[in-house]
């Protein structure tokens, strides 16, 4: 935090900066040599995810909110939330005495409206009833972010597994042990369930509400996911799509879950 403002409560201490810091790309070689605190740079982008402004109101004891875009359109385009993401969730793992990368996961879907602004990728989900974009997450059985792909609201569950498995194909490297996706019912069929272990050797199971049950029913597995989704109702920046490219959705997403994780691990 810079030495000349006040604290805000979205700050990252010194415990959580000396994790993350590491992980933060380094300056190019060449050129001016970097000036800016990039510690203000990461706190600006937390108080953008948890307050939910625009980036134009952001504090002016932040870095200006051009440079602060620039950091996180740069970081978008190279993949470093997603990075830092993966590292940050096998940190936690390690700490929870576990192996650190999953074997299984589970795979949901949640439609959200877009704001004004967002006109890109916007469609309309049916079964929700809701204009605007869906979000496809796998998450391991901690609930931690594996991968995110958002597509406009009317793409099918089908499709949106696609994306997301072959996210998932793309960085199997990083994923040797992942074999097993629990999913809910709009993900059923066999023509399906074959396709995906034929093509990216994951092995979909299929848990489905019980027929008798009345009102809410907790469902092995598929709670976990859900409460990824409610862990992001304090993220303000989330509570819409606010953002003009599928992709920033996306880097929001794993900005929040990088909060999410560096506070658990200091």
């Amino acid at each position: 935090m810079g030495a000349s403002r006040k604290s805000y409560p979205t700050d990252l201490t010194d415990d959580q900066w000396e994790i993350a810091s590491h992980l933060i790309p380094s300056a190019k070689t060449g050129g001016r040599p970097r000036t800016i605190d990039m510690r203000e740079v990461v706190n600006a982008l937390m108080y953008m995810v948890m307050a939910g402004c625009a980036w134009r109101m952001l504090p002016h004891d932040f870095p200006k909110w051009q440079t602060v875009y620039d950091y996180f359109c740069k970081w978008k385009k190279d993949g470093t939330f997603e990075n830092m993401n993966t590292q940050l969730s096998k940190y936690v793992r390690v700490m929870d005495d576990r192996r650190e990368t999953p074997s299984a996961s589970i795979l949901d879907s949640q439609s959200v409206q877009t704001a004004t602004m967002a006109h890109e990728e916007v469609g309309y989900d049916a079964n929700k009833k809701k204009k605007g974009r869906k979000r496809h997450l796998l998450v391991d059985t901690m609930g931690l972010l594996i991968v995110v792909v958002v597509t406009a609201a009317n793409v099918t569950e089908w499709d949106g597994a696609k994306k997301v498995f072959a996210k998932v194909k793309e960085k199997k490297a990083r994923l040797p042990h992942l074999v097993r996706v629990w999913v809910d019912g709009g993900y059923r069929g066999e023509d399906f369930l074959r396709f995906v272990m034929d093509t990216f050797r994951l092995a979909l199971e299929v848990v489905l509400r019980s027929d008798t049950a009345k009102g809410f029913e907790l469902l092995p597995r598929r709670w976990v996911v859900e409460r990824t989704f409610g862990w992001w109702n304090w993220c303000r920046r989330l509570s819409k799509d606010y953002e003009r490219l599928p992709s920033s959705s996306e880097a929001f997403i794993y900005i929040a879950m990088i909060r999410i994780m560096l506070r658990r691990l200091a």
